[in-house]
């Protein structure tokens, strides 16, 4: 490797270790004790995942397990080999479930149809069963800035809601608590990571290869965007934590009926001005990625 790709290579590093330390401080996904259950499908963006984890293991501020689980779900031609080999070769205690959800997907969905909907409840089910064997705390997923700002958009323009894909969530039933250490990672820096650190990328043929996928439709729209107003994608991503319930419509965040004249400043309240036409940085934010010692 040339000095200069591997300076690119060591910063771009860097820049990821300390997205995923700060989005692990700010919503306290991590905490002492944790046993962590990382998913592993064998795309980029998990192993990933799993890579950043390991190096923050070894330096964070506070002591937590990691256990990789990867889902076989009996896809024709997956190569069952390639993850245990990779993870033995780690060191990484891991699990391999095999589910034939394969086989389910494709009895129910019509042909032409989507099938990540149900492949993805499917999923959730199994990997949710197997953290309550492991007796893992927190369920890790590699979803990264990109997804959670394709999903805002999937919900507004075809769900009628304004819902993103929320760093840190609790199960219906109270049970699980999932991650999303990646949460301000950009999939394009995930992809060169992979890259470069040759990751055993197993690519999946259920989804991935369905064309005219909503999501695929908004994801090229978003890249059409930042391609012609580079920056956007970062505005709306910070816009999802500058929520102004008092400038929506929905009475059960805002009580638009209690409202009443006042001679006080009113929070919340309309004005000429908003401080929010500007961009401003509020906090610092917190890194869990400290060294131990002191350095990073």
């Amino acid at each position: 490797m040339h000095r200069k790709d591997e300076y690119n290579a060591n910063k771009l590093a860097k820049r990821l270790h300390r997205q995923a330390g700060e989005a692990i401080a700010d919503f306290n996904m991590i905490e002492p004790g944790d046993k962590v259950m990382v998913c592993l499908s064998g795309g980029k963006d998990s192993h990933a995942l799993l890579d950043i984890l390991l190096n923050l293991q070894q330096r964070a501020p506070v002591s937590f397990e990691l256990v990789a689980v990867n889902l076989d779900q009996k896809q024709p031609g997956f190569p069952a080999e390639v993850l245990p080999d990779y993870l033995n070769r780690l060191g990484v205690p891991y699990r391999i479930v095999e589910q034939d959800t394969y086989s389910v997907v494709k009895s129910i969905i019509p042909e032409g149809k989507t099938t990540c909907s149900l492949c993805s409840r499917l999923r959730r089910g199994v990997l949710y069963r197997t953290a309550t064997e492991l007796g893992a705390s927190k369920i890790a997923l590699g979803h990264h800035r990109d997804d959670i700002l394709q999903t805002l958009l999937l919900n507004l323009f075809y769900g009628g809601t304004l819902k993103g894909m929320p760093p840190k969530l609790l199960s219906d039933d109270g049970k699980h608590i999932v991650i999303r250490p990646l949460a301000y990672c950009t999939e394009q820096d995930l992809a060169r990571y992979a890259a470069h650190r040759q990751f055993p990328i197993i690519p999946c043929n259920l989804c991935g290869s369905q064309p005219n996928l909503q999501r695929q439709v908004i994801k090229e729209m978003l890249q059409g965007w930042e391609k012609s107003h580079p920056g956007r994608l970062e505005t709306m991503f910070n816009a999802l934590s500058n929520i102004k319930p008092s400038h929506l419509l929905d009475a059960r965040l805002y009580d638009f009926a209690g409202i009443t004249r006042s001679d006080a400043p009113f929070p919340g309240g309309d004005t000429a001005f908003d401080a929010g036409d500007t961009l401003t940085t509020a906090t610092q934010p917190r890194n869990f990625t400290e060294d131990k010692t002191g350095t990073e």
